[in-house]
């Protein structure tokens, strides 16, 4: 039963969809695409940009197997879905001729309600100087209401009044709240109305996902866990308060998605050849110069749902060297390679210095992450564009001598190098 988790080894945006996007498309003699794919966690907080032949699609909800007619995707129970983005997305998606009839959603899923975007927004001003960076999607009120249980699920839309009976109890709650933090209260008919629209609309994509979840592991079929955002945002084990409301990491995956643990054989880490983040929190390797700002006008660092500028800086061996010991990377996909390209002297940054002088190797708690300098290895750059590179040979050997850097520092193996966002672009390492 091959079941692979696409794990983001960074702070996010590494990359994650254009990998789903590739493994889940027929290429090669030897490459058999994926029959599955399915979001293991989080919501419309961020997107992944997929390129094709059909176009450019900035995907929040949808799994990025869609593109294959023949893959069954699933946004997986681990999720919050809004279901106006969802179907804003479907829309989107059925315009450019993709096929939505292997989307499913599960019934087990959370529901982000219109109160759950209002009260990001509220609290994340509340906030004033201490904000987080939220994206303001309802994210965490959608996370926090599930745990406190008065959370409403996918398969609720399909029981209506029982639906509004649930919202008729939650609704004086939310809205005290609501008014507290200086909010517009909201009204039990209008939520009402939203859902049962919203229902017909997703009627056929909601089911309870775990039948075919299981049949697919039955059957041997290749299956992928696409997660979402990346390590260093897990709820648990991230920059916390700096994090998202769920849990990126893989072991997360087979919760999210419905499998026992022994279904994984492969965790597959998507790193960026440098770093980048969106919202506040600890960034050890920053770059707030010419070199950051080179980064992100040639990499296009833009935050695929807000638009906001990314944060750029070096490559930091020592989170992902965290994140593997997090994930128990088998594999490596290192993305946006070519974005370096024409730099004269690269850097890695190998460990920590804390404020105490003492060097660290290994990730220290919050405090001390937000005052740490990185201690850098120096790497020549290579002048020769890798944009056109096809096989490994054809990557410069200053280039080559990076990769293999990242391997030795990660531990572990580099089977895919992306140098463009076309799929054609993906490099596969064999040597």
């Amino acid at each position: 039963m091959p079941v692979t988790t696409i794990v983001g080894a960074q702070w996010g945006d590494e990359g994650k969809g254009r990998v789903v996007d590739y493994l889940a498309s027929p290429f090669g003699e030897n490459h058999k695409p994926a029959d599955m794919v399915v979001r293991y966690q989080g919501g419309d907080n961020a997107g992944h940009t997929v390129i094709n032949q059909l176009g450019e699609f900035k995907l929040h909800l949808v799994p990025s197997g869609i593109f294959n007619s023949s893959t069954q995707c699933i946004v997986g129970s681990g999720c919050v879905v809004n279901p106006e983005t969802l179907m804003s997305e479907i829309e989107d998606l059925s315009r450019a001729g993709v096929s939505l009839k292997n989307l499913f959603i599960s019934s087990h899923a959370h529901l982000i309600l219109p109160y759950h975007r209002q009260l990001d927004g509220l609290e994340e001003t509340a906030r004033g100087a201490r904000a987080i960076g939220t994206t303001k999607r309802g994210i965490g009120p959608a996370y926090a209401d599930k745990a406190a249980r008065w959370g409403l699920r996918v398969g609720d839309l399909l029981h209506l009044d029982r639906l509004r009976k649930r919202l008729a109890a939650i609704l004086p709650h939310k809205n005290r709240t609501i008014a507290h933090l200086g909010g517009k209260p909201e009204s039990l008919d209008s939520l009402t109305a939203l859902c049962l629209r919203l229902a017909k609309q997703l009627r056929p994509h909601i089911v309870n996902t775990l039948p075919l979840v299981r049949a697919a592991v039955e059957a041997d079929r290749v299956i992928l866990l696409e997660g979402q955002l990346g390590v260093m945002r897990d709820l648990d084990w991230g920059v916390y308060p700096y994090v998202t409301s769920s849990n990126p990491v893989a072991s997360f995956g087979p919760v999210g998605a419905g499998l026992p643990m022994r279904a994984i054989t492969d965790v597959m880490g998507v790193v960026k050849a440098y770093v980048t983040a969106v919202g506040a929190g600890p960034l050890p390797t920053e770059l707030t110069d010419e070199t950051g700002d080179r980064l992100r006008q040639v990499g296009r660092e833009y935050g695929a749902t807000t638009g906001r500028p990314r944060r750029c800086g070096w490559l930091d061996a020592v989170a992902l060297d965290y994140a593997n010991w997090l994930n128990g990377f088998t594999g490596l996909v290192v993305t946006k390679l070519d974005v370096l390209d024409g730099m004269p002297e690269l850097k890695i940054c190998t460990a920590y210095r804390l404020t105490s002088g003492e060097v660290t190797h290994r990730m220290p708690d919050l405090a001390e992450l937000e005052t740490v300098e990185p201690v850098y290895e120096r790497w020549p750059g290579w002048e020769r564009p890798t944009a056109k590179a096809r096989r490994w040979g054809d990557f410069p050997v200053a280039a080559q001598r990076y990769l293999r850097r990242i391997e030795e520092l990660v531990g572990a193996p580099i089977r895919w190098v992306s140098v463009g966002p076309e799929r054609e672009a993906m490099i596969t390492i064999t040597d």
